[in-house]
């Protein structure tokens, strides 16, 4: 599978998380593709840290795409019915727990859940953004990203990189399959049918359990 397709795959699946009603933000990256799978009868409302609720697609032509733009900074629109409100309203509806659910990705995940996803010194990749809020304001914290970086694991047994917030993921998904996470650990829930369990291990450096019955991904 190309990259393209794997982060559809991802996408795919994490919008079946995603219920009807659901008040939701979304990362940069693979975590905008997510609204392109939610099954049908399911609407989300979008809420961008930038100050939009009731964000919509990418706009289809270059018109005004200076003047409107997502969290990551790409042009982005606004759905009938959206709003654009102040940073300060967008963090207390953040802070105050009223999303239902944050999906976002991560340079590193651990047995415990926490999440490492900002800056690496001397890298040009994005800073921390809103990350530090949504996932300790957010009801839900979906990760959603590949399950290895040019060969090396993102699930570790304990994050190296600074990390985002202590104990916050609840779910990971990745092209591998997708883990659950509690108190007692990891647990494969659902596995990509064109690998193994042994698959699975020999590209996460955190011990999990599988579970049973364990639930094909599709």
């Amino acid at each position: 599978m190309d990259r393209t397709a794997l982060k559809e795959f991802i996408a795919r699946r994490v919008a079946r998380e995603l219920r009807d009603g659901d008040f939701v933000n979304l990362g940069i990256g693979l975590p905008t593709l997510v609204p392109d799978h939610l099954p049908a009868g399911v609407r989300v409302t979008l809420q961008a840290e930038v100050g939009m609720v009731g964000a919509g697609p990418a706009p289809a032509t270059d018109d005004d795409k200076r003047y409107v733009v997502d969290a990551g900074g790409q042009p982005a629109s606004l759905n009938i019915g959206g709003a654009y409100i102040d940073s300060a309203t967008s963090f207390g509806l953040i802070r105050g727990g009223h999303v239902d659910a944050t999906v976002l990705g991560a340079l590193q995940v651990d047995a415990e859940g926490n999440l490492a996803n900002w800056i690496i010194p001397g890298k040009m990749v994005p800073g921390m953004g809103g990350a530090m809020d949504l996932v300790v304001g957010a009801r839900r914290v979906i990760v959603a990203m590949e399950h290895t970086q040019r060969g090396a694991p993102k699930i570790l047994r304990r994050c190296t990189l600074p990390l985002t917030a202590v104990a916050c993921v609840d779910l990971i998904v990745t092209e591998l399959g997708v883990f659950d996470v509690g108190d007692a650990g990891l647990a494969l829930v659902e596995i990509n049918p064109d690998v193994s369990v042994d698959d699975v291990r020999a590209a996460t450096a955190a011990p999990f359990r599988v579970a049973e019955p364990l639930v094909s991904m599709v």
